[in-house]
């Protein structure tokens, strides 16, 4: 991997966590929008509507830098639809990135077997 396929992946990374967390305080907001009178609901809606669509456009470069497998793409997809997946992407993603950053960096220094 190249070092823009890392920039891809910390993308993907730094915006998984945030994605996660407005998922379950959209969840929260919604259980008491229908317990209590406050409804943040319409708020916290757009705000993990606008993390998710940057969560699927940086998934997509990421997929297409990557050259992941359907099967790997479809992982990190439905870790974003999952109420805690992008905590697992996240950590994930960081491991798939440190390593092609010491990849490349092997390879621009000429180490065998890189």
């Amino acid at each position: 991997m190249d070092l823009k396929t890392a920039s891809a992946l910390r993308r993907l990374r730094l915006v998984s966590a945030p994605e996660a967390v407005s998922f379950l305080l959209l969840l929260i907001c919604s259980v008491l929008k229908r317990t209590t009178d406050f409804n943040a609901v319409p708020v916290m809606g757009m705000i993990h509507g606008v993390l998710f669509v940057l969560y699927v456009i940086f998934w997509l470069d990421a997929w297409n830098k990557a050259k992941w497998s359907f099967g790997t793409a479809a992982l990190y997809f439905v870790l974003s639809v999952l109420p805690t997946g992008g905590f697992f992407a996240e950590r994930k993603l960081k491991r798939e990135g440190e390593a092609a950053v010491i990849a490349t960096r092997a390879r621009r220094e000429g180490v065998v077997g890189a």
